[in-house]
């Protein structure tokens, strides 16, 4: 890996913005393996003088994790145990944020205003040392520790997780779609505590496997064992891991009845003399339970107790992916899961497809929508419509990042029964063309730091489009209908040059915040500040002084903006209380 690496960092992106390899290795690892575009990876980035062993710092608002990242880009073989216990110093660090962010560089102190709001939303730290190298023995054996300490730490939801050579080679070779496992192995089988069965043309065996014996299958520690697996493990210290970890040590006798069970594919398998030999095996369902076992290696093996195991035999896989799916449905169930059969959702489904025949409203996650049969325009997800109505009708775009709040805490006032199809439509297709414009090509000039938030600040965006209305129509404290909005931007052609001046507005008002901390001698954290509503605040004072400069502009542009914008007293209503 560390060849392969060494020469994709001689590319132009990772020579022109990053000083060293040490830094390019970082971003390498936040590309290839966190999915981060290049404005996103030189944003996380903190590595240099007063970086306090914090190399990068990621946010993960989808996952509710905060990422923090030391790298070390070797060519030897091994490294000791200084970068485990550099980690640690972090670790030391992290919990006092206020000593920290006196002594941190000016990219490390906005990350650590971003890690404390984060923190305040119950987001998990994930510590990951990256390295092209492998642990010594020493250092192996402090890695343990610190994932012990922090697993047993009451105040603080954090794990520590080694990226070693080998684990590296996994994880891109895992984002590349090309891992091949090939894990044979052998369970010892009891007698009267496994059956053997066929069924819909498929052999499977049911068997309750003894707990000790689980921490001796190969390919729980490097992830190779969970490659069909919808993630990786989650670390000691998650919450359901450390209710794993305390029935393993305290009632090991019932976790065979607490738990769910392990579901195996293979590509085939033997029973002879009570062993079970498998080929090819596959965890796709149960790393987290497996990884907590194998963590918990030393009271597993004194343990008296089973999990259930249930292998499939199967060359197809299509089959096998539809099997991973549907196993990990109730895995990591969140509000918006626990809404998408929820009567109003339902409603608001069955009435904007019976207005648009050709649309759908996607309201589970992971659920496939023929294209051949619906118009792509008129494909809803629930999830990005319950953002579209706290950003539009709510007026809060900074809750716009939270999906748990958008479905849990304000579910009840964001979705209506009633709630008309075409303002559905109407902020699908506004949303649609905002975001459009958030492209690597960046046709609206917007600041770096901005477009390393696309997965949230062009919700602002679409609140500014909503305030031009608001504003021109002399309704500054009501909120217009999306589907009149919609209606009048077509009608006068008006929807790009409206949509660039809420892009460029907000781009200012952003540009304002910063230029006003730094005069101020105050951190400026873009997150934070996009999540608050000062930035409401600011962007919409910027606005106005924008709308008032048009009504003298010599190029008419004013006066076609008025016209196009001016909405009648009913097509507003109140804004819809959400904090």
């Amino acid at each position: 890996m560390y060849v392969k690496i060494l020469h994709d960092i001689q590319q132009a992106y990772y020579q022109d913005n990053y000083p060293n390899d040490g830094q390019r290795f970082v971003a390498w690892y936040l590309r290839n393996i966190h999915g981060l575009n290049t404005v996103e990876a030189k944003d996380c980035i903190t590595d240099g003088v007063n970086d306090k062993q914090i190399d990068a710092v990621y946010i993960n608002n989808q996952d509710s994790t905060i990422y923090i990242i030391q790298g070390k880009f070797m060519s030897g073989e091994y490294i000791d145990a200084e970068p485990v216990r550099e980690v640690l110093s972090s670790w030391v660090l992290v919990q006092d944020l206020n000593q920290l962010q006196d002594a941190a560089n000016a990219k490390l102190k906005v990350k650590i205003n971003e890690i404390s709001a984060a923190l305040d939303d119950d987001y998990e730290i994930c510590f990951e040392l990256i390295t092209t190298a492998k642990l010594t023995n020493q250092a192996q054996s402090d890695a343990d520790t610190f994932s012990k300490k922090l697993a047993d730490n009451e105040e603080m939801n954090a794990n520590f997780i080694v990226v070693d050579s080998e684990m590296l080679k996994f994880k891109y070779d895992e984002a590349l779609n090309k891992t091949n496992n090939y894990i044979n192995f052998t369970f010892q089988l009891e007698e009267g505590k496994y059956l053997e069965l066929e069924l819909n043309g498929i052999r499977a065996v049911l068997a309750a496997v003894p707990l000790k014996d689980c921490i001796s299958i190969p390919g729980i520690k490097d992830g190779r064992l969970f490659r069909k697996n919808v993630r990786q493990s989650l670390g000691n210290s998650n919450k359901v891991n450390k209710g794993i970890a305390k029935t393993i040590k305290k009632e090991p006798g019932d976790f065979f009845f607490y738990h769910n069970g392990i579901t195996a594919i293979c590509s085939n398998f033997d029973i002879q003399n009570g062993q079970l030999t498998v080929k090819d095996l596959n965890i796709v369902n149960g790393c987290q339970s497996l990884s907590t076992i194998f963590n918990c290696g030393e009271a597993a093996k004194k343990s008296y107790g089973y999990i259930l195991f249930k292998f499939y035999e199967m060359a197809n896989s299509e089959k096998a992916d539809k099997i991973t799916n549907s196993t990990n449905s109730q895995s990591a169930v969140k509000a918006r899961d626990l809404r998408s059969n929820d009567k109003i959702v339902l409603n608001i489904k069955k009435n904007y497809e019976q207005t648009y025949p050709n649309g759908y409203m996607v309201t589970k996650r992971g659920e496939n929508v023929d294209t051949t049969k619906y118009d792509a325009g008129h494909i809803i997800q629930l999830t990005d419509l319950g953002k579209e109505l706290i950003a539009w009708h709510s007026q809060r775009p900074t809750l716009s990042y939270s999906e748990t709040k958008i479905f849990d805490i304000y579910f009840t006032q964001l979705f209506k029964k009633d709630y008309p199809a075409e303002d559905v439509q109407a902020l699908h297709e506004l949303h649609s063309t905002v975001t459009n414009k958030w492209n690597p090509d960046n046709p609206m000039g917007l600041n770096e730091s901005l477009l390393a938030m696309k997965s949230y600040a062009p919700f602002h965006h679409l609140y500014a489009i909503s305030v031009i209305f608001a504003e021109i129509s002399n309704m500054s404290e009501m909120v217009p209908r999306p589907s009149k909005v919609l209606a009048q931007l077509k009608k006068y052609d008006m929807m790009d040059t409206v949509v660039n001046i809420a892009g460029k507005t907000l781009n200012r008002a952003f540009k304002n915040a910063n230029s006003k901390a730094i005069a101020e001698n105050r951190v400026f954290s873009p997150q934070n500040w996009i999540k608050s509503k000062t930035s409401l605040v600011t962007l919409t004072e910027a606005l106005r002084v924008r709308l008032d400069a048009m009504e003298d502009d010599e190029t008419n542009l004013g006066a076609k903006i008025q016209n196009c914008c001016k909405l009648e007293k009913q097509d507003f209503e109140s804004r819809w209380t959400a904090d």
